[in-house]
């Protein structure tokens, strides 16, 4: 009888606990959801599964050489040879990187002679997206004013995902007029204007992705009139400094001008096209302080921020860069190629705008041209950019912005057969 109902006790334990154990293993992860795609993702999936010979892919936002092929910049090559025969340690890098590299990225965004050096607190960062994290993470925890970050509409996607993570309250503010491919200027200026008092503005500071929209440098002064008037904090993207126009002084004017007005403001720097660093993830993070006591009080609470969330940052891409920037003459090549590939894409446009133009197109294909950088608003719209990929295997994101890099001369006339096509 004891056996009998201890046989029927471990039955019923051994089923309670398949029950529970299959229960929490169904369970566990039962209320995660399916999130959504990448957009650009598909796009690159879609483009593969096409089995069209001439089809073209606007969507990566990487350069690429006029054959269609990614571009390894010769001063990278030579630099990386120099770096391996040297034969270098693995050592950590400390929490900030590699201390050549920060130096000579600071002197690239401020100026290599600009008094403001020796306040400016700053950090290697994995990339330009890093770098936005730790700026975020830095104001989410220390910033005193309002916890808002307002960024331009539209903007790069990850920009908003990135700063609402932190715990920063997105806000948007005026940029693009649909109804003339281009600047938003008025919209722009009065929002700033009546955003709360001690906001944080986002700016692109040159080639605005996904636009390709800049202000001038005359806007830009009316810019940083309206946002220190309001008493805003500026926090600067500059993730194509150089790959814009060609040169990188030019392309940095919006940052150096708030500095010199007296804006407190950060910046995020990214090397990932300037110098073609893209899986090498080389940025870097800044603060612009009061002083070098402030600076190093700044220093000191970025390094707590970056120790918990990946300890110091990779070194090959940073002593790549660093390299670069620290040895004359690899500079100077570095900036003959960087203007050359600025050139190309500005070449690629114009192409682009004169085939558009020998078709017989009504419709004006200005912005093509006075648009800036990688990207290109074509004023598509999403329907007709679906068309594109569906009837011409032209595969870019359905807001109208297209890749000018993966633009060559071999298919820029088919592209804008098909864009003519589609816009009718």
């Amino acid at each position: 009888m004891l056996s009998t109902l201890r046989t029927t006790a471990i039955r019923q334990a051994s089923r309670q606990t398949v029950a529970f154990s299959a229960s929490r293993a169904a369970s566990t992860w039962a209320n995660v959801p399916q999130g959504p795609p990448d957009a650009i993702l598909g796009i690159t999936e879609a483009f593969k599964a096409d089995s069209f010979e001439k089809k073209i892919n606007l969507g990566v936002g990487a350069y690429r050489d006029d054959a269609g092929k990614p571009y390894v910049l010769p001063s990278v090559l030579t630099a990386e040879d120099k770096i391996i025969s040297s034969r270098l340690n693995k050592e950590y890098a400390g929490i900030t990187g590699v201390p050549e590299f920060t130096t000579a990225a600071a002197k690239l965004a401020y100026g290599a002679d600009s008094p403001v050096l020796e306040r400016v607190a700053i950090t290697q960062s994995i990339s330009g997206t890093g770098a936005l994290r730790i700026g975020g993470a830095f104001l989410a925890r220390f910033f005193p004013g309002v916890k808002n970050i307002y960024l331009p509409t539209p903007s790069w996607a990850n920009h908003a995902a990135v700063f609402k993570d932190c715990g920063l309250t997105v806000e948007k503010y005026r940029y693009y007029n649909k109804d003339t491919i281009g600047l938003d200027f008025e919209g722009m200026v009065a929002d700033i204007k009546v955003a709360p008092k001690g906001s944080i503005f986002l700016f692109h500071a040159c080639a605005h992705n996904p636009t390709g929209i800049d202000p001038t440098p005359e806007q830009w002064k009316e810019i940083s009139a309206a946002t220190k008037e309001a008493g805003h904090f500026a926090f600067f993207d500059m993730a194509y400094q150089g790959f814009a126009s060609g040169d990188t002084i030019k392309d940095a004017f919006a940052l150096r001008h708030f500095v010199s007005e007296g804006h407190s403001i950060c910046l995020s720097q990214s090397f990932a096209k300037n110098m073609g660093l893209y899986g090498e993830r080389v940025g870097a993070f800044s603060i612009l302080c009061a002083d070098p006591a402030e600076k190093k009080r700044v220093d000191s609470q970025i390094k707590i921020l970056v120790r918990p969330m990946y300890s110091n940052p990779p070194v090959h891409g940073a002593r790549i860069a660093s390299t670069i920037m620290n040895t004359p003459e690899l500079n100077s090549q570095w900036l003959g190629e960087v203007k050359a590939m600025a050139d190309r894409i500005i070449t690629m446009r114009s192409l682009l705008k004169d085939n558009l133009e020998k078709l017989g197109s009504s419709h004006d294909w200005g912005h093509i041209t006075s648009q800036i950088g990688m990207f290109a608003y074509t004023g598509l719209a999403p329907e007709q950019m679906d068309a594109l990929a569906k009837e011409h295997s032209v595969y870019a994101t359905r807001d109208g912005r297209i890749s000018v890099a993966g633009i060559t001369t071999a298919n820029v006339s088919r592209l804008a057969e098909a864009i003519h096509k589609v816009k009718g």
